[in-house]
């Protein structure tokens, strides 16, 4: 499913037409792109949360040089999802 798919079943659902269903679809993605920019955690009760966490600085192994390599500090965005997602069974 992509965001087009996204936005034509806003327009079969409700009297909003294809462009203003799309610019729905790529307001609520800005916004939640925002949050995560600023380190908010999104929570959408019963589908998913979303959480910036930091990732410290750790070791890895390169296979192809049989060596350890040292792996960055980052940041990265933990998907934890909602009860009723679980509960589909999937």
């Amino acid at each position: 499913m992509i965001k087009n798919d996204i936005a034509l079943a806003i327009e079969k659902k409700s009297e909003f037409n294809r462009a203003k269903s799309l610019l729905i679809v790529e307001t609520i993605l800005a916004t939640l792109k925002e949050a995560l920019a600023e380190h908010e955690k999104i929570e959408i009760r019963g589908f998913s949360s979303f959480k910036v966490f930091r990732k410290k600085t750790g070791y890895g192994r390169d296979i192809r040089r049989k060596k350890q390599i040292k792996i960055k500090e980052g940041k990265r965005i933990k998907f934890r999802p909602g009860q009723d997602l679980k509960n589909l069974n999937i």
